[in-house]
């Protein structure tokens, strides 16, 4: 049981260690930015983060009252 939990975590710190070789080996390393918002070809293609779309939606407003009115006649 001892030497299945120390292999464990080992496995664990060895993964740590291989993910973080940017962050730890190199001056100023810092992980990838992995977020929609990050990638450059999506940004081109118009493709963004549904959150950061849902809050600008949110903050839009497309039509006054006036204009649906308007439009509904």
């Amino acid at each position: 049981m001892l030497e299945t939990v120390l292999i464990t975590l080992l496995i664990v710190a060895i993964c740590i260690l291989l993910l973080g070789v940017k962050v730890f080996f190199v001056k100023g390393g810092k992980f990838p930015n992995t977020h929609v918002s990050g990638n450059a070809a999506l940004r081109r293609k118009g493709v963004g983060c549904i959150q950061s779309q849902d809050r600008e939606a949110r903050h839009k407003r497309r039509f006054s009252i006036e204009e649906l009115e308007k439009s509904l006649e």
